[in-house]
């Protein structure tokens, strides 16, 4: 048997790696950017290859900044569904939807067929677009797995991005490149709704 100082520095010891865990765990939790904060400017290619920036769509009109996690996320492709049946009235008020992901070329193609969304989606590659937002996170290994285990092989379908994937978060932008509107909520099942979007445009 160890002898009592012994144990009690062991427990001290897993006490503090666990705290410190915890800690690293607490900061690494992405916050979101907030309203009257500059949005930081971002581009890429869309799903027709044409090249999308921030910058310049703002000189049309506001933009609908939308992060979602990928085509095997139901909740996401709702969503989405949703934001192209309702298309019209967003760009009635002269505003733009952009959707982004970090899932590869191929998979935004299958979100497309899933959710028929004609407008910019583009390819976060190198998570660019999700750490300036602070919307990015790494799922931690035990999910991995378990998402695996439902054919959702994440490694596979993000590429270079890893296992990483956004808080399904929506952000509108207003002419003057600040945030007007924010929607921010770690648990993916919640989502801002169409009319919440077109009440703050």
């Amino acid at each position: 048997m160890l002898p009592k100082h012994a144990i009690m520095k062991f427990l001290l010891s897993t006490t503090v790696a666990l705290l410190l865990a915890v800690t690293a765990t607490a900061q690494n939790e992405p916050k979101g950017l907030m309203t009257g904060q500059e949005a930081p400017n971002f581009y890429g290619k869309d799903q027709y290859g044409k090249k999308t920036e921030l910058r310049t769509a703002l000189k049309k009109g506001p933009v609908v900044v939308l992060f979602y996690r990928g085509q095997w996320c139901p909740y996401c492709n709702r969503q989405l569904g949703q934001l192209e049946d309702s298309l019209g009235q967003i760009t009635a008020k002269g505003a733009m939807v952009v959707a982004i992901t970090p899932e590869k070329p191929e998979s935004i193609n299958e979100t497309i067929k899933k959710t028929k969304a004609s407008f910019p989606i583009v390819w976060d590659e190198g998570l660019k677009i999700m750490k300036a937002y602070d919307v990015a996170y790494a799922v931690n290994d035990t999910m991995v797995g378990k998402l695996k285990k439902y054919g959702i092989d994440l490694q596979q379908l993000n590429g270079k991005n890893g296992t990483n994937l956004p808080v399904p978060a929506v952000y509108i932008i207003g002419q003057d490149g600040k945030i007007t509107y924010r929607y921010f909520d770690a648990d993916y099942t919640h989502r801002a709704s169409v009319r919440e979007i077109l009440e703050h445009l």
